[in-house]
């Protein structure tokens, strides 16, 4: 599935987005699995309610499925002005 990161997350992982293949069968299990690979993933998702994630371009929860899911998406929360 493909995984993008946006604004501060991008900025600690390094990377927009990359390709990864998981068996997590939600979002908790692959940020839990992303977090185990590098100290700089750990560090991006050491506060989950800091941030925001869609799958396939639709909002969702961490605890969300990930059975068919093509991409995820992790955001820090959007602010109005």
């Amino acid at each position: 599935m493909d995984v993008m990161y946006f604004a501060w997350v991008r900025e600690r992982i390094g990377l927009p987005r990359e390709r990864v293949e998981t068996q997590a069968a939600t979002v908790n299990d692959l940020v839990a699995e992303l977090m185990a690979r590098e100290e700089r993933y750990a560090a991006a998702f050491a506060d989950t309610s800091a941030l925001r994630v869609a799958l396939d371009q639709v909002l969702s929860d961490f605890d969300a499925p990930l059975a068919g899911v093509r991409e995820v998406a992790f955001f820090p929360p959007m602010t109005g002005g």
